[in-house]
């Protein structure tokens, strides 16, 4: 299995060839895992999650519990696995939510599950990922409360989001709270509960769990400048549709705390996305994306400095670096 997102960078090449065999199997079990755990008696929930699951992805979310687990010593990749699924599960289903939000036709180079399948099948595929979460997390304990509050945060960033296009007054400060909420919340999450697992130190778990903070605040800041200046084949999904609903980075800070200049239509266009796309152009927010995502980087890699050297931690590094200069 192979996942080169980005030229410079492939997820499996860790230093240590016996570990990165370790990992890519582990990633691959992660993979099976899922495929798995969303049989079902009915067979549109089976076909449409299956779809979206085979459709691939970054996967960064497990990739962080199963190396943040390593990282702290953890060595029976069995044990993480189900952790690891079920994080990725409720990424899927988020983004099979987001679809139906959105309006969107196009995920990772495939048509949406709401396209095929339309939009009720399509939100109860979402429920029924969400579900399968507990079946893979049941013999967890106290790790589902973090579970809990991370998806909760999830759900919480969605929501300001929604109202916050709705009424046409993103600003630096609510988009501030909006990822740190439906993103970051979700890859500190992954990588405090591979730390927990792992039997990590508290200054470990903590560590790590900035370390996601950190990243995850990063990736979305960069997905939201690739939103904008990326194509829909590169993509895999149609850009400009997040310009179009009064969204992402970009709107944020050309409100200026004061308000965007556009409000979410309930059926956003792509012509209303070029629109907003060429008024936001004429600014720098790019170039000031890109530098604030770097530096969110390199706060997320500091962290690691506390975590003894190992290929895990080494390659934890590696995806600060991948998560910002990726192009799609």
């Amino acid at each position: 299995m192979t996942c080169c997102w980005h030229r410079s960078v492939c997820w499996i090449a860790l230093r240590e060839r016996g570990r990165a065999m370790n990992y890519a199997k582990a990633l691959q079990a992660v993979e099976q895992l899922m495929m798995e755990t969303v049989e079902s008696e009915v067979e549109v929930l089976r076909d449409a999650s299956r779809h979206i699951l085979a459709a691939g992805g970054k996967r960064m979310r497990p990739r962080m519990t199963l190396l943040a687990y390593e990282a702290v010593g953890g060595t029976d990749m069995d044990a993480v696995l189900p952790v690891a699924a079920a994080v990725e599960l409720v990424h899927t289903a988020t983004l099979v939510h987001d679809d139906i939000n959105d309006h969107g036709l196009m995920r990772r180079g495939r048509q949406t599950i709401n396209a095929i399948w339309g939009r009720t099948f399509a939100l109860l595929t979402g429920d029924f990922l969400f579900t399968k979460v507990y079946t893979l997390m049941a013999p967890y304990g106290d790790l589902n409360v973090i579970f809990a509050q991370m998806t909760s945060e999830l759900v919480e960033g969605e929501t300001l989001q929604a109202a916050a296009a709705k009424e046409g007054k993103l600003n630096r400060e609510i988009y501030a709270r909006i990822i740190a909420k439906k993103t970051a919340s979700l890859f500190a999450g992954a990588a405090k509960l591979g730390a927990k697992l792992g039997n990590g130190t508290p200054q470990q778990v903590e560590a790590l769990y900035q370390y996601g903070f950190h990243l995850g605040l990063a990736f979305q800041i960069v997905d939201d400048i690739l939103d904008l200046i990326a194509d829909s084949q590169r993509l895999g999904k149609t850009a400009g549709l997040d310009l179009a609903q009064g969204k992402g980075f970009a709107v944020a800070v050309a409100g200026n705390g004061h308000g965007t200049t556009v409000a979410v239509a309930e059926e956003p266009t792509e012509d209303a996305g070029a629109a907003l796309k060429r008024k936001l152009l004429e600014g720098n927010y790019i170039q000031e994306g890109r530098q604030q995502a770097r530096q969110l980087a390199a706060l997320a890699k500091q962290q690691l400095e506390s975590l003894p050297p190992s290929a895990a931690r080494d390659e934890l590094a590696r995806l600060t670096e991948a998560a910002v200069d990726r192009e799609y």
